[in-house]
């Protein structure tokens, strides 16, 4: 049998037209019955509470953002450094070496972040006398970079694995040592194509800052998860929570994207 004259001018394009109008009517109605459920009155004054607001300023941004910064780009330094050196050691030709690296790497990608801060916090007890340089600042680095070093490890892996490998025949055919080759050519084209992972890193690390409050901090240390929360229960009220959030949103989102431009760059220059 013939097939229907209606159902025939159905292109696939125009059924793909069809289906997608249909999504967008079932989207609509799902946000406006979302938007006629909510108690907006209520949500402001729980959430977006203005006099709330303001209270959180200027220490917002002179003290809290301020030690974010510090916690995360001090963890930064530290996992950049400490994750070269396992990722070399995790391709060493020496065993005891990639054994030393792997099971590093295992272990803090392993363990829960939160964990490794609440043992920052016992050290002074397994080791009696010892205390982390930099105090506060320095235990809150500490463990930024310890997590941090473990994945930054296994970035720059794969970026020493991405270099061709004439690059060091090449280095070597000049008369340079294995080592010279190695931080004169193969590391420095590394680092170049781990720049947009990397940059995702330093956003993690940015977030992960939010943990330094298990360290029991305060005062003049206090980052922005713990000044939001701090706010937030001295006020009764969420409005410094979401301050705090949004002003990770302004230092995350623009490194995001930076990262992603940078992603796109380097594709396209393949």
């Amino acid at each position: 049998m013939a097939a229907a004259p209606g159902r025939a001018r159905l292109s696939p394009r125009k059924k793909q037209k069809i289906t997608r109008g249909t999504q967008y009517v079932v989207l609509g109605v799902v946000l406006g019955a979302l938007l006629l459920y909510v108690d907006w009155a209520s949500l402001a004054q729980n959430f977006a509470k203005g006099d709330v607001a303001e209270k959180a300023l200027p220490e917002l941004f002179t003290i809290a953002l301020r030690n974010t910064l510090i916690y995360t780009i001090g963890g930064f330094v530290l996992a950049f450094v400490l994750g070269l050196i396992f990722a070399l050691m995790r391709i060493s030709p020496v065993r005891p070496y990639r054994w030393i690296a792997t099971i590093y790497i295992e272990i803090f990608r392993g363990l829960p972040a939160l964990l490794i801060f609440l043992l920052i916090t016992f050290l002074p007890l397994a080791l009696p006398g010892f205390e982390v340089p930099g105090g506060t600042y320095g235990q809150g680095i500490l463990g930024l970079g310890l997590v941090g070093a473990a994945y930054q490890a296994e970035v720059f892996r794969a970026g020493l694995q991405a270099v061709p490998k004439g690059q060091t025949e090449a280095a070597r055919s000049l008369g340079m040592s294995a080592a010279r080759a190695q931080f004169t050519v193969v590391i420095p084209q590394a680092i170049r194509i781990v720049i947009p992972p990397t940059t995702n890193q330093f956003v993690s690390l940015l977030k992960d800052s939010s943990l330094v409050l298990f360290l029991g901090v305060s005062g003049q240390y206090v980052e922005l998860a713990k000044f939001g929360n701090d706010l937030a229960s001295q006020y009764a009220n969420a409005t410094p929570i979401m301050v705090a959030g949004l002003t990770y949103l302004i230092v995350t989102v623009p490194l995001g994207y930076l990262a992603t431009r940078l992603e796109k760059r380097k594709g396209s220059g393949r």
